[in-house]
């Protein structure tokens, strides 16, 4: 085995959290489409792709790795959101979250003089700033918005490129 018991268990548990991201997303997905805010929907339910594929990548990476893939119960996601800036939040504190348990990936690969490990996760790291940032586009344009949610809609189709 190329990773350690301890850095298989971390891989395996950053797996559970990106697909329980992904549900987070597909949540207030389908929170946005209630609320008729389509745009809203489409960025998120992109953004449960994005979750689905870095769990999955994560996944072939403790494959490939010679580890074991143990798959744990992704717990329920919350679905009765107070507001479209409670679930801006969520989605910003979501990413700083699943930032911080890479960011401790890295670290235990470094600390282990797991050289491949913490190549592999330079991508995540790097890819966190943008998901950060998006997210943190959608909680601005939510909060500059105000209680007019269509603004925050418009803010955000205009980001996709949609008219």
């Amino acid at each position: 085995m190329m990773i350690s018991a301890a850095m298989n268990t971390k891989l395996n548990e950053q797996v559970t959290a990106e697909f329980f991201a992904a549900h987070k997303y597909l949540s207030m997905a389908t929170a946005f489409e209630r609320m008729a805010l389509k745009s809203l929907k489409t960025r998120f339910l992109k953004q449960y792709q994005e979750e689905i594929g870095h769990g999955m990548k994560i996944l072939h990476y403790i494959e490939e790795a010679g580890g074991t893939v143990t798959l744990e119960a992704v717990p329920k996601p919350p679905s009765d959101f107070k507001s479209v800036l409670a679930m801006a939040q969520l989605a910003v504190d979501g990413e700083l979250e699943i930032t911080r348990r890479i960011h401790d990936i890295v670290a235990l690969a470094e600390s282990e003089k797991d050289y491949a490990t913490r190549s592999f996760m330079h991508w995540f790291v790097d890819e966190q700033v943008e998901e950060i940032s998006t997210m943190t586009d959608i909680l601005n344009w939510v909060k500059l918005a105000g209680d007019n949610v269509l603004q925050a809609e418009a803010l955000v189709r205009h980001s996709l490129g949609e008219s």
